[in-house]
């Protein structure tokens, strides 16, 4: 017999963390029993009186938001870092290790629509999230000098713990750099001491030569599903040009970001016919901690939707206790949403 990748259990490695990931493509000819969700396909209205998101509304803490007609941020009332958190720390034995943390907790409103998405979002609309991000990024970085990592994402639906469905992500500011940065950082920087050159850079022109993984592209960006993929229609969007963050994104650059960043949800979103959920967010450099040549910016995407809009994936047992496992190929994945419209299911 021999050995295929699409009929034979195998590991891969995930060449930004250094950990391997397990693909099992014959169990997707398993028949599903397990749960199925409920799909809220309910529309929302333009503006809710009950959205502490939405303009003119009073948030919880009883700040007002002001009437805003674009992005919108503020910082979150109810923040899991803390600006003014005291140092301290504890080590007993080296067994009993914990220190504090200080950091900034800001939400970005994307629109002031309540019932809209990035995908249902216009291109230009898009863009000013991301000058924006900018800004937020920018300010955070140069006025605070403890901190060492920003981190931009969006929790999208109920099912990834979002609270409240008005268009929103969030960033976080600490003064340290956190866990899955910290692991790309030490793949980045041994890639370019040994190579003198990017790591997905390199990679990028495996991918570009190959197509397998590719969903879409264009002059600027790329966005594809990883060699190495966990969860089922996981992607990732990278940039062609190595810049260490965005902020060194040109004018072109960031329409060509929102260009792809629609493109990429509405796909999304025509997959199963419904608001996809997912959890996305952009790696970059550390700031404040000296120049970081070796990184190059990217976006991920953590959908948790396995077989319909009603079928999530989890990580549980061997998943949780030995190491990541999927079902369905990086391939056939890519294959599915290389597929699919560009034009939103809604119209």
């Amino acid at each position: 017999m021999e050995f295929n990748f699409d009929e034979h259990p195998h590991k891969r490695l995930n060449i930004l963390t250094g950990e391997w990931v397990m693909v099992s493509p014959h169990r997707t000819k398993r028949p599903w029993q397990g749960k199925v969700e409920t799909v809220n396909n309910t529309p929302r209205p333009q503006y809710d009186a009950s959205c502490y998101l939405c303009p003119g509304n009073t948030r919880s803490d009883g700040s007002v938001n002001p009437p805003y007609t674009g992005p919108y941020a503020f910082t979150n009332d109810f923040s899991s870092l803390l600006q003014d958190t005291p140092e301290g720390n504890v080590n007993k034995n080296n067994l009993l290790q914990a220190t504090s943390e200080r950091g900034i907790c800001r939400v970005i409103c994307f629109s002031p629509r309540h019932d809209l998405t990035l995908p249902q979002m216009e291109v230009k609309a898009i863009e000013a999230v991301i000058t924006l991000w900018q800004t937020e990024f920018k300010d955070l970085s140069t006025s605070h000098s403890w901190i060492k990592h920003i981190q931009i994402f969006e929790n999208k639906g109920d099912v990834m713990g979002c609270s409240n469905p008005h268009p929103h992500g969030q960033i976080w500011a600490q003064s340290s750099v956190p866990v899955e940065p910290a692991k790309e950082g030490v793949q980045f920087l041994k890639y370019y001491q040994e190579n003198k050159k990017s790591l997905l850079s390199a990679y990028l022109e495996v991918e570009l030569e190959s197509q397998e993984r590719m969903i879409l592209e264009n002059e600027h960006f790329v966005a594809l599903v990883p060699f190495w993929a966990v969860w089922p229609y996981e992607t990732m969007i990278i940039s062609k040009r190595q810049v260490q963050n965005i902020l060194e994104f040109t004018e072109v650059e960031k329409t060509a970001l929102a260009e792809i960043l629609k493109q990429l949800t509405i796909k999304y979103d025509n997959l199963f016919e419904t608001s996809f959920p997912y959890s996305a967010g952009m790696h970059q450099a550390p700031v404040n901690d000296g120049d970081h040549p070796e990184w190059h910016w990217h976006m991920h995407f953590y959908p948790p939707l396995l077989r319909s809009a009603t079928v999530k994936k989890f990580m549980v047992g061997y998943e949780m206790l030995a190491n990541p496992q999927r079902d369905i190929t990086p391939e056939q994945a890519a294959k599915k949403l290389r597929d699919l419209s560009l034009e939103h299911y809604l119209g």
